[in-house]
C-alpha cells in the first residue's frame, strides 16, 4: 500500500549524512520564514570601486552649482579615449575597505556659485548616498576644483 513508518526511517539511514543535515538546515529556515520573524542570512557583500565612484559621481551631479564631475572635455575624452578612466564615475577615485570609504572627487563649479557651500553640499550628499546606499562611512571626501563653467557658456543652455 504506502510507506510506512520504519519503511521512511530506513530510507532515512541512507541517505549520507550532509543530505540530511541540508534537509533539516532548509526545514528548520523554512519553519523561519513561515513565522514571520525577522530572518536574516550571512554572508560577505563586495561592492567593487567602479560602484562607489559611480555613486559619488551621481551624487555630486545633484548639487546646484556643480557643473561637471572630472577634468575639463579634452583631456576627459582623451582619458576615456585611452581607457584612464570610466565615463559614469570620471573624476572620481575611491579607496575603500569594509565599512569605510576615502573619495576623491575633481568638480567644475558654476559662475556665480559659492566653491565653499557647494563644496560642503557636495561631502554632504556624497556621504549621505555612500551610507544609504552602500553602507559605506564617508572617512574623508576630498574636492579638487578644476574649473568654473559660464552659464552662456554651458551645453544645452536654450535663451
Amino acid at each position: 500500500m504506502g510507506d510506512t513508518s520504519k519503511d521512511i526511517m530506513k530510507q532515512e539511514e541512507t541517505k549520507p549524512i550532509e543530505e540530511r543535515f541540508q534537509e533539516q538546515e532548509m526545514t528548520a529556515k523554512i519553519a523561519e520564514l513561515e513565522s514571520g520573524t525577522e530572518y536574516t542570512v550571512g554572508g560577505i557583500t563586495e561592492i567593487e570601486d567602479e560602484v562607489v565612484s559611480t555613486i559619488c559621481a551621481t551624487a555630486a551631479r545633484e548639487v546646484d552649482g556643480v557643473a561637471n564631475v572630472g577634468t575639463s572635455s579634452f583631456r576627459r575624452t582623451l582619458a576615456e579615449t585611452f581607457g584612464g578612466s570610466e565615463k559614469k564615475a570620471r573624476g572620481v577615485t575611491v579607496e575603500q575597505g569594509r565599512k569605510e570609504v576615502i573619495a576623491d572627487l575633481t568638480i567644475q563649479v558654476i559662475y556665480g556659485f559659492s566653491i565653499p557651500q557647494i563644496v560642503i553640499e557636495v561631502r554632504r550628499k556624497v556621504g549621505a548616498r555612500l551610507l544609504e546606499m552602500a553602507g559605506l562611512i564617508a572617512k574623508d571626501i576630498n574636492i579638487n576644483v578644476t574649473g568654473l563653467e559660464f552659464p552662456d557658456r554651458m551645453p544645452g543652455r536654450v535663451e
